[in-house]
């Protein structure tokens, strides 16, 4: 690969990690069926150091998701059979990534706001909490603003091998309101943390890189429901076909650890756990003075429990700051 292609993978690398940490606004974490921290966007290259300065990086994200199985939810104060819950997001987040080093490593810091519309329905509602049996069709939408998440990341580069470690915060500011089947908001505080790794070779242009996370949900103060801990895993693996561009897959594995409780907690510990697997394609250009990126990945989900499911797509724009010249570098490309 070209000296350029280690520039524009850096550009790549501060896309996959920061649009991860921008996490889940649709619904109340696992209360609902849903989880604060949304599958598969740490992608290719997560762990690959970044070029100093600040980055702007543009997600749109559509999901189609349903509960399958006969599988009942807790939402909108009831419990529901037949929910589904299509969602488009806009994601924005801004990125700063530090020059100097941070135990050894390189630090950024950043946040994500989400802007988007979620519409759910519910075929049958199967019980009341609290309350009589029911039945009956139901719907609402909300287009709103979503939940911040700030974050921080730590990344080191020894040669082929790149490590990061990453830590995020849901902060529960997003329009949300309990009695809805819809949000944009988790309703609660959570806090996310985890490692990853990419195995980064320029010579014959590949690349695999995994991201393992936890997520630790705060109680739901408007429905006394505390979601259980969370784990995740993102993968990716992505040949390049040329000095532009690369394809390849990505997948994620989520699986709810700890079951859920309080006084809100209806149906138990109500673990969850979905796979997901599909697709990816990468490309580089100039933008301005800058480097640019786009990405387009969907995930096909199977082997879900006590959650929606169903099938989701990215489409990612990153500008990233121009490549440093050191003396040394000066006029050469």
């Amino acid at each position: 690969m070209p000296a350029q292609g280690r520039t524009l993978v850096r550009a790549a690398g501060l896309l996959a990690a920061l649009r991860a940490v921008s996490c889940c606004d649709l619904a109340a974490a696992d209360e609902s069926g849903l989880s604060f921290w949304l599958q598969g966007t740490f992608g290719s290259f997560a762990a690959v150091p970044n070029e100093p300065g600040w980055s702007f990086d543009n997600t749109y994200y559509h999901a189609m998701a349903a509960t399958s199985g006969g599988a009942r939810v807790p939402r909108g104060g009831r419990i529901h059979g037949e929910l589904k819950s299509p969602s488009d997001l806009f994601m924005f987040t801004p990125t700063y990534t530090f020059a100097t080093p941070v135990l050894g490593g390189q630090a950024a810091v950043g946040i994500s706001a989400t802007y988007g519309r979620n519409t759910s329905s519910a075929a049958e509602s199967v019980a009341r909490l609290g309350g009589p049996v029911l039945s009956e069709a139901r719907s609402d939408s909300v287009v709103g603003f979503g939940d911040l998440d700030p974050f921080a990341m730590l990344k080191w580069n020894l040669g082929v091998n790149n490590v990061m470690v990453y830590a995020t915060a849901g902060v529960p500011v997003g329009a949300y309101d309990p009695n809805l089947l819809s949000s944009m908001g988790t309703g609660h505080w959570a806090a996310d943390a985890g490692v990853g790794y990419t195995y980064f070779n320029e010579q014959v242009g590949f690349e695999a890189s995994a991201v393992l996370g936890f997520t630790y949900n705060f109680i739901n103060p408007y429905t006394q429901y505390q979601s259980g801990v969370d784990a995740h895993l993102d993968v990716a693996v992505s040949p390049w076909v040329s000095e532009k561009m690369h394809v390849g897959m990505v997948g994620y594995i989520y699986r709810q650890v700890t079951g859920d409780s309080g006084p809100g907690a209806r149906l138990g510990e109500f673990k969850s756990r979905v796979v997901g697997v599909g697709p990816q394609i990468g490309f580089f250009f100039p933008f301005a003075d800058r480097q640019g990126y786009l990405n387009v990945k969907a995930f096909q989900e199977y082997n879900g429990q006590n959650r929606l499911e169903g099938w989701t797509a990215y489409v990612t724009f990153s500008v990233q700051p121009p490549e440093r010249k050191s003396a040394n570098s000066a006029g050469k490309q």
